[in-house]
């Protein structure tokens, strides 16, 4: 790896299961390509079935291992829900949980059940499924739960009294910011609760920097039209796509370790630092017990093997 990790470095995903969330384009699909690719059994979760389909066919070109799509809105903790259950009842294991799917500066929207679009599709919703799911995760032996911040997260501030907006002007910018601080510190205290638990179960984050994808140019603002001439010299969404790739599959990796690109915006996975407010343990224990509560879910971590 003297030259920097690329998908050459991944081990086999022979035998693995793998769920990656918005894998009908850019990150996401990448990422899908390559697990495929090595084997493991990936499952496209998608909100629109049509671009799933045309993304699992991609997919399956280069795949080695079998390919699946599950109907998944983040937006929705209903289908969330029923994403979930529909993945515990019909796979015996789940290796890779990849919270890859986002959305960046959109124009002000609540989901199905009233949160801010861009902390309840970033956070609660991943949150949700995270929690769906835990109890195929944690009795995989070795599973990792990987989830996708952003270089956003260091702008990001956790407004507690007000986390959808309602008391303050929205602006679309600084809510994606703290949904990406949210991703970090969720992903903090699960690692914490992970460890006091002895699971075999890592989490870990990821960031792309700088890639060429469709995000941040769903809004009408201003910041969302410059978004799409422009790509600020962004790297490929393949490239993108390796910090997630190398936190999900890296044997050397291990919980509570954050990987981007070598100079921030491009190049090669490494582990990083994120901001001192996405390592603060207070918030994260904040987050987790007011997501909680915004869900209707008890999220619990059981020692393993039980």
């Amino acid at each position: 790896m003297a030259k920097g990790w690329t998908e050459k470095d991944m081990p086999s995903l022979e035998g693995r299961v793998a769920l990656v969330t918005g894998a009908n384009a850019g990150l996401g699909l990448e990422a899908a390509v390559v697990l495929a690719r090595k084997g493991a059994k990936v499952l496209l979760a998608c909100r629109n079935m049509a671009k799933a389909e045309a993304a699992a066919e991609q997919v399956r070109a280069t795949a080695t291992g079998e390919v699946g799509i599950v109907p998944l809105d983040l937006a929705s903790l209903s289908s969330v829900a029923a994403c979930a259950k529909l993945v515990r009842e019909r796979e015996a294991q789940l290796d890779l949980l990849l919270n890859n799917a986002g959305l960046m500066a959109v124009d002000e929207a609540r989901t199905e059940d009233g949160f801010e679009m861009q902390l309840g599709v970033n956070h609660l919703g991943h949150f949700a499924l995270t929690a769906g799911l835990a109890p195929l995760v944690l009795a995989t032996p070795g599973s990792r739960i990987v989830t996708m911040s952003s270089m956003g997260h260091r702008a990001g501030r956790m407004h507690f009294d007000d986390l959808f907006f309602e008391k303050r002007r929205y602006d679309r910018w600084r809510p994606y910011f703290q949904s990406k601080l949210a991703n970090l510190l969720f992903t903090a205290e699960l690692h914490r609760r992970l460890t006091t638990a002895t699971s075999t179960t890592m989490a870990l984050t990821a960031h792309p920097g700088g890639s060429k994808t469709d995000l941040g140019q769903e809004g009408g603002g201003i910041t969302n039209k410059l978004l799409k001439p422009i790509d600020f010299g962004a790297q490929s969404a393949a490239q993108g796509a390796l910090p997630l790739l190398r936190a999900a599959t890296d044997p050397t990796a291990t919980g509570g370790q954050f990987y981007g690109p070598n100079l921030i915006v491009r190049g090669h996975p490494v582990v990083e630092t994120p901001s001192r407010r996405a390592r603060d343990a207070d918030d994260a224990r904040r987050l987790w017990n007011r997501s909680e509560e915004l869900t209707g879910l008890t999220f619990d971590v059981p020692p393993a093997g039980s």
